[in-house]
């Protein structure tokens, strides 16, 4: 999330009583998770497995639970607990604001669109020209669509991503901040659910094509002309590159990424990345010519155990 305006180190440890090291005039122009860095930003750790990870970011500014040498052109904000500051953080910069209509007067609906009838659409939303948007969608504050885009009842465009810190207590919730992106052309079915990202964008490329009931996880990239089929699920962070073909049922785990071209046969399991113009079938996923040859032998092993058996070589 970029800031509205530039802010210092010392008006951020002000915000959320943390005790700085740099200089108080150092610049912060946004906030982000570990994910999206970019020079300027200021991002968060509170594990000593990721602080040689976040401290050698993007990210200009750290806020973090323990005093660390500084980096070089970065400054460190000292918490105690940096997970709860950096949503205090959010909160701050991104309030909640509750909605008073249907279609938020903040929003901005290019010539042609059509929207109708139940359609929920939230605080400073864009959609483009000639998009078609049907009964009872949900699109919630910050999404920007393009031109030629339909999407089908009962959508819901823009939720919280699916991010927690375990505490003794329970779960605590990362606040989100990011938005969801649909490109031009890309058709969303019923029922599908796309969730904004943590503090970037989740992204739709241009020309995809969604059928009903699928699931798109927080900062994940969807790229162009890609074609999921039905109950297609796809975690965060995730990265799936042109003309990727995802048949029924597949599920994608976190934090991969999927070649161009690639095609998953229906009922697969994606548990890491995949090489581009090949075809997959499997849970795990594996060479789909492959896979049924290893389904074939399977099918063999009852006659194998019989005929062993029969001839004295097992009991």
């Amino acid at each position: 999330m970029k800031l509205t305006r530039q802010h210092t180190l010392a008006e951020i440890a002000k915000i959320i009583a943390a005790r700085m090291i740099g200089n108080p005039e150092h610049i912060v122009r946004g906030i982000n998770e570990i994910h999206q860095v970019e020079p300027g930003d200021l991002s968060f750790v509170d594990h000593p497995k990721y602080y040689e990870r976040c401290l050698g970011s993007a990210a200009s500014t750290i806020l973090i639970n323990t005093e660390v040498a500084c980096p070089e052109g970065k400054a460190l904000l000292i918490s105690d607990d940096p997970f709860r500051d950096y949503n205090k953080l959010v909160e701050h910069f991104m309030p909640f604001v509750a909605a008073k209509e249907m279609v938020s007067s903040t929003a901005q609906i290019g010539q042609n669109t059509i929207i109708q009838p139940g359609v929920f659409i939230g605080n400073q939303v864009k959609i483009g020209n000639d998009c078609i948007i049907h009964p009872n969608v949900t699109i919630y504050d910050h999404t920007i669509i393009g031109d030629r885009v339909e999407i089908h009842a009962g959508s819901v465009i823009g939720a919280d991503a699916f991010y927690f810190k375990r505490r003794p207590e329970g779960y605590d919730k990362m606040k989100s901040c990011g938005r969801v992106l649909i490109e031009d052309d890309v058709t969303i079915g019923a029922s599908c659910t796309i969730d904004r990202g943590v503090s970037g964008d989740t992204v739709i490329g241009r020309g995809t094509k969604f059928d009903n009931q699928i699931h798109i996880g927080h900062d994940t990239h969807i790229g162009e002309h890609c074609l999921f089929a039905a109950q297609v699920g796809v975690a965060g962070v995730t990265h799936i590159e042109d003309e990727v073909i995802l048949w029924g049922q597949v599920g994608v785990s976190k934090d991969l990424t999927i070649g161009k071209g690639a095609i998953v046969l229906a009922q697969s399991g994606v548990p890491k990345s995949l090489r581009g113009g090949q075809v997959y079938f499997g849970s795990p996923v594996g060479d789909a010519r492959q896979k049924m040859k290893e389904m074939a032998h399977i099918k063999r092993i009852p006659d194998i155990l019989e005929r062993l058996k029969n001839e004295g070589h097992i009991k």
